[in-house]
Protein backbone atom coordinates (compact mmCIF):
# COMPACT_ATOMS: atom_id res chain seq x y z
CA UNK A 1 0.00 0.00 0.00
CA UNK A 2 3.13 2.14 0.93
CA UNK A 3 4.46 1.81 -1.96
CA UNK A 4 1.32 2.39 -4.19
CA UNK A 5 1.30 5.62 -2.32
CA UNK A 6 4.62 6.45 -3.60
CA UNK A 7 4.38 5.78 -6.77
CA UNK A 8 1.32 7.89 -7.37
CA UNK A 9 2.93 10.34 -5.57
CA UNK A 10 5.53 10.18 -8.27
CA UNK A 11 3.37 10.25 -11.23
CA UNK A 12 1.00 13.40 -9.57
CA UNK A 13 4.54 15.44 -9.58
CA UNK A 14 5.34 14.76 -12.53
CA UNK A 15 2.34 15.33 -14.64
CA UNK A 16 2.46 19.22 -12.21
CA UNK A 17 6.16 19.29 -13.73
CA UNK A 18 4.64 18.75 -17.13
CA UNK A 19 1.50 20.86 -16.97
CA UNK A 20 3.58 24.57 -17.96
CA UNK A 21 5.41 22.99 -20.74
CA UNK A 22 2.62 21.47 -22.13
CA UNK A 23 0.48 24.89 -22.08
CA UNK A 24 3.85 26.53 -23.51
CA UNK A 25 3.40 24.06 -26.30
CA UNK A 26 0.42 24.69 -26.97
CA UNK A 27 0.54 28.63 -27.48
CA UNK A 28 3.64 28.40 -29.03
CA UNK A 29 1.41 26.56 -32.12
CA UNK A 30 -1.26 29.19 -31.66
CA UNK A 31 -2.10 32.22 -34.23
CA UNK A 32 -2.29 35.54 -32.36
CA UNK A 33 -6.25 35.26 -33.13
CA UNK A 34 -6.84 31.94 -32.06
CA UNK A 35 -5.16 32.82 -28.83
CA UNK A 36 -6.98 35.72 -28.35
CA UNK A 37 -10.51 33.72 -28.95
CA UNK A 38 -9.79 30.91 -26.98
CA UNK A 39 -7.66 31.92 -24.26
CA UNK A 40 -4.27 29.83 -23.12
CA UNK A 41 -5.79 26.54 -21.82
CA UNK A 42 -7.77 25.62 -25.22
CA UNK A 43 -6.21 23.41 -27.39
CA UNK A 44 -4.89 24.58 -31.01
CA UNK A 45 -7.16 23.21 -33.60
CA UNK A 46 -4.61 23.44 -35.74
CA UNK A 47 -0.21 24.14 -35.82
CA UNK A 48 0.96 27.32 -37.01
CA UNK A 49 4.50 28.28 -36.96
CA UNK A 50 4.67 31.64 -37.69
CA UNK A 51 5.25 32.45 -34.00
CA UNK A 52 8.82 30.12 -33.86
CA UNK A 53 9.27 31.07 -37.63
CA UNK A 54 9.24 34.92 -36.46
CA UNK A 55 10.92 34.62 -33.40
CA UNK A 56 13.38 32.79 -35.38
CA UNK A 57 14.13 35.44 -37.38
CA UNK A 58 13.90 38.31 -35.33
CA UNK A 59 16.76 37.46 -32.62
CA UNK A 60 19.03 35.28 -34.75
CA UNK A 61 18.17 32.62 -32.58
CA UNK A 62 20.20 30.12 -34.75
CA UNK A 63 23.32 32.04 -33.85
CA UNK A 64 22.17 32.13 -30.25
CA UNK A 65 21.70 28.64 -29.93
CA UNK A 66 25.50 28.42 -31.01
CA UNK A 67 26.81 30.80 -28.78
CA UNK A 68 25.21 28.62 -25.90
CA UNK A 69 26.21 25.60 -26.92
CA UNK A 70 30.11 26.69 -27.74
CA UNK A 71 29.75 28.22 -23.81
CA UNK A 72 28.18 25.71 -21.93
CA UNK A 73 30.18 22.72 -23.79
CA UNK A 74 33.18 24.43 -23.27
CA UNK A 75 32.76 25.23 -19.57
CA UNK A 76 31.38 21.72 -19.10
CA UNK A 77 34.63 20.22 -20.41
CA UNK A 78 36.90 22.40 -18.79
CA UNK A 79 35.56 22.77 -15.07
CA UNK A 80 35.28 19.18 -15.42
CA UNK A 81 39.36 18.94 -16.02
CA UNK A 82 39.83 21.72 -13.61
CA UNK A 83 37.74 19.61 -10.64
CA UNK A 84 39.94 16.55 -11.31
CA UNK A 85 42.98 17.92 -11.35
CA UNK A 86 41.86 20.07 -7.75
CA UNK A 87 40.03 17.26 -5.93
CA UNK A 88 43.43 14.61 -7.06
CA UNK A 89 45.24 16.91 -5.44
CA UNK A 90 43.40 17.60 -2.42
CA UNK A 91 41.51 14.31 -2.16
CA UNK A 92 44.26 12.07 -3.40
CA UNK A 93 47.55 13.72 -2.75
CA UNK A 94 46.50 15.26 0.53
CA UNK A 95 47.87 18.36 -0.16
CA UNK A 96 48.64 21.08 3.10
CA UNK A 97 46.19 22.60 4.57
CA UNK A 98 42.92 20.61 2.52
CA UNK A 99 40.35 21.24 4.71
CA UNK A 100 40.86 24.91 5.10
CA UNK A 101 40.78 24.86 0.82
CA UNK A 102 37.82 22.85 0.54
CA UNK A 103 35.88 25.25 3.18
CA UNK A 104 37.21 28.26 0.71
CA UNK A 105 35.34 26.13 -2.16
CA UNK A 106 32.57 25.74 -0.04
CA UNK A 107 32.52 29.31 0.48
CA UNK A 108 33.07 30.44 -3.29
CA UNK A 109 29.88 28.28 -3.75
CA UNK A 110 27.65 30.37 -1.71
CA UNK A 111 28.83 33.76 -2.60
CA UNK A 112 25.57 35.41 -4.35
CA UNK A 113 26.41 36.43 -8.82
CA UNK A 114 25.07 39.56 -7.71
CA UNK A 115 28.35 39.86 -5.60
CA UNK A 116 30.33 38.83 -8.41
CA UNK A 117 29.36 41.17 -10.88
CA UNK A 118 31.52 44.23 -10.33
CA UNK A 119 34.62 42.61 -10.04
CA UNK A 120 34.38 40.69 -13.01
CA UNK A 121 33.17 43.37 -14.93
CA UNK A 122 36.42 45.33 -13.77
CA UNK A 123 38.29 42.36 -14.51
CA UNK A 124 37.04 41.86 -17.81
CA UNK A 125 37.53 45.17 -19.36
CA UNK A 126 40.97 45.11 -17.84
CA UNK A 127 41.57 42.04 -19.33
CA UNK A 128 40.24 42.83 -23.10
CA UNK A 129 37.77 40.02 -22.19
CA UNK A 130 34.04 42.15 -22.06
CA UNK A 131 31.91 41.04 -24.35
CA UNK A 132 33.52 37.94 -25.53
CA UNK A 133 32.35 34.48 -25.10
CA UNK A 134 36.12 33.71 -23.82
CA UNK A 135 35.46 35.94 -21.07
CA UNK A 136 31.92 34.16 -20.17
CA UNK A 137 33.48 30.68 -20.42
CA UNK A 138 36.62 31.10 -18.15
CA UNK A 139 34.18 33.09 -15.83
CA UNK A 140 31.56 29.71 -15.49
CA UNK A 141 34.92 27.40 -15.50
CA UNK A 142 36.01 29.10 -12.13
CA UNK A 143 32.58 28.95 -10.57
CA UNK A 144 31.58 25.56 -11.74
CA UNK A 145 35.24 24.12 -11.15
CA UNK A 146 34.61 25.24 -7.74
CA UNK A 147 31.68 23.36 -6.94
CA UNK A 148 33.21 20.44 -8.48
CA UNK A 149 36.72 20.63 -6.34
CA UNK A 150 34.36 20.02 -3.82
CA UNK A 151 31.95 17.56 -4.06
CA UNK A 152 35.10 15.35 -6.43
CA UNK A 153 37.46 15.79 -3.26
CA UNK A 154 35.19 14.23 -0.93
CA UNK A 155 34.78 11.34 -3.54
CA UNK A 156 38.63 10.79 -3.66
CA UNK A 157 38.86 10.60 -0.32
CA UNK A 158 37.33 7.63 -0.37
CA UNK A 159 39.04 6.01 -3.50
CA UNK A 160 40.13 2.82 -2.71
CA UNK A 161 43.75 2.41 -1.68
CA UNK A 162 44.60 -0.43 -2.93
CA UNK A 163 44.37 0.27 -7.00
CA UNK A 164 46.96 3.18 -6.10
CA UNK A 165 49.33 1.21 -3.96
CA UNK A 166 49.24 -1.20 -7.43
CA UNK A 167 49.71 1.88 -9.42
CA UNK A 168 52.83 2.96 -7.75
CA UNK A 169 54.11 -0.67 -7.13
CA UNK A 170 54.23 -0.85 -11.14
CA UNK A 171 55.91 1.96 -11.44
CA UNK A 172 52.85 4.45 -12.72
CA UNK A 173 53.87 8.28 -11.79
CA UNK A 174 51.11 10.79 -10.13
CA UNK A 175 49.99 11.60 -13.81
CA UNK A 176 49.61 8.19 -15.07
CA UNK A 177 47.82 7.17 -11.85
CA UNK A 178 45.50 10.03 -12.74
CA UNK A 179 44.82 9.36 -16.26
CA UNK A 180 44.58 5.34 -15.99
CA UNK A 181 43.61 4.47 -12.57
CA UNK A 182 41.50 7.30 -11.00
CA UNK A 183 39.25 8.66 -14.06
CA UNK A 184 37.88 5.95 -15.31
CA UNK A 185 36.98 4.58 -12.32
CA UNK A 186 35.48 7.70 -11.77
CA UNK A 187 34.25 8.34 -15.09
CA UNK A 188 30.29 8.35 -13.88
CA UNK A 189 30.71 11.10 -11.48
CA UNK A 190 32.66 12.82 -13.84
CA UNK A 191 30.07 12.16 -16.42
CA UNK A 192 27.05 13.01 -14.27
CA UNK A 193 28.90 16.48 -13.43
CA UNK A 194 29.79 17.12 -16.97
CA UNK A 195 25.83 17.25 -17.74
CA UNK A 196 24.87 19.25 -14.40
CA UNK A 197 27.47 21.70 -15.96
CA UNK A 198 26.46 22.03 -19.11
CA UNK A 199 22.77 22.31 -18.21
CA UNK A 200 23.49 24.94 -15.09
CA UNK A 201 25.74 26.87 -17.67
CA UNK A 202 22.72 26.95 -19.78
CA UNK A 203 20.47 28.46 -17.92
CA UNK A 204 23.11 31.10 -16.54
CA UNK A 205 21.41 34.86 -17.14
CA UNK A 206 22.60 37.34 -14.75
CA UNK A 207 26.34 37.19 -15.49
CA UNK A 208 26.01 36.83 -19.27
CA UNK A 209 23.65 39.61 -19.42
CA UNK A 210 26.70 41.92 -17.75
CA UNK A 211 29.04 40.40 -19.70
CA UNK A 212 27.76 39.90 -23.36
CA UNK A 213 26.35 43.13 -24.72
CA UNK A 214 26.54 42.65 -28.16
CA UNK A 215 23.88 40.70 -30.14
CA UNK A 216 26.44 38.50 -32.00
CA UNK A 217 27.68 37.32 -28.56
CA UNK A 218 24.41 36.83 -26.63
CA UNK A 219 23.37 33.38 -25.40
CA UNK A 220 19.50 31.89 -25.92
CA UNK A 221 18.53 33.07 -22.72
CA UNK A 222 20.09 36.51 -22.31
CA UNK A 223 18.04 36.64 -25.95
CA UNK A 224 14.74 35.31 -24.37
CA UNK A 225 15.38 37.96 -21.50
CA UNK A 226 16.07 41.07 -23.60
CA UNK A 227 13.47 40.53 -26.47
CA UNK A 228 10.34 39.92 -23.65
CA UNK A 229 11.44 43.10 -21.67
CA UNK A 230 11.38 45.27 -24.79
CA UNK A 231 7.92 43.85 -24.89
CA UNK A 232 7.84 43.40 -28.70
CA UNK A 233 6.34 40.00 -28.74
CA UNK A 234 2.87 38.74 -28.04
CA UNK A 235 1.62 36.03 -26.34
CA UNK A 236 2.46 33.27 -28.53
CA UNK A 237 5.54 34.42 -29.97
CA UNK A 238 6.73 34.59 -25.95
CA UNK A 239 5.29 30.68 -25.99
CA UNK A 240 7.57 29.80 -28.83
CA UNK A 241 10.89 31.74 -27.48
CA UNK A 242 10.01 30.04 -24.03
CA UNK A 243 9.68 26.81 -25.75
CA UNK A 244 12.95 26.95 -28.19
CA UNK A 245 14.87 28.00 -25.38
CA UNK A 246 14.38 25.12 -23.13
CA UNK A 247 14.13 22.16 -26.31
CA UNK A 248 18.14 22.22 -26.34
CA UNK A 249 18.45 21.61 -23.16
CA UNK A 250 15.96 18.90 -22.32
CA UNK A 251 17.47 17.50 -25.83
CA UNK A 252 20.84 17.34 -24.11
CA UNK A 253 19.40 16.11 -20.80
CA UNK A 254 17.77 13.51 -22.68
CA UNK A 255 20.61 12.72 -24.88
CA UNK A 256 22.83 11.94 -21.55
CA UNK A 257 20.39 10.21 -19.20
CA UNK A 258 22.11 7.48 -19.09
CA UNK A 259 25.41 8.92 -18.26
CA UNK A 260 23.33 10.81 -15.61
CA UNK A 261 21.78 7.24 -14.14
CA UNK A 262 25.07 5.82 -14.03
CA UNK A 263 26.96 8.78 -12.36
CA UNK A 264 24.29 8.95 -9.10
CA UNK A 265 23.79 4.99 -8.83
CA UNK A 266 27.55 4.77 -9.20
CA UNK A 267 28.07 5.18 -5.36
CA UNK A 268 25.51 3.15 -3.60
CA UNK A 269 27.40 0.26 -6.14
CA UNK A 270 30.57 1.53 -4.47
Amino acid sequence: MRRHVVLWSLVLLAVLMLVPFVIVAMNAVKSPAEYATGGPIKPPHGIDLHGIVDFWQRVDFGGKLLNSVVISGSVAVLAVVVSVLNAYALGIGRVRGRTWILVVFLVANTVPQEALVYPLYYLANQTGLYDTRLGVILVFTIIQGAFGTYLLSSTFVAFPPELLEAARIDGAGKLQTLLRIVVPVSRPTLGMLMVFFFIWTWNEFFLPLVLLISNENQTVTVALGVLQGQRMMDATMTSASALLGVIPAIAFFLVFQRTLTRGITAGAVK
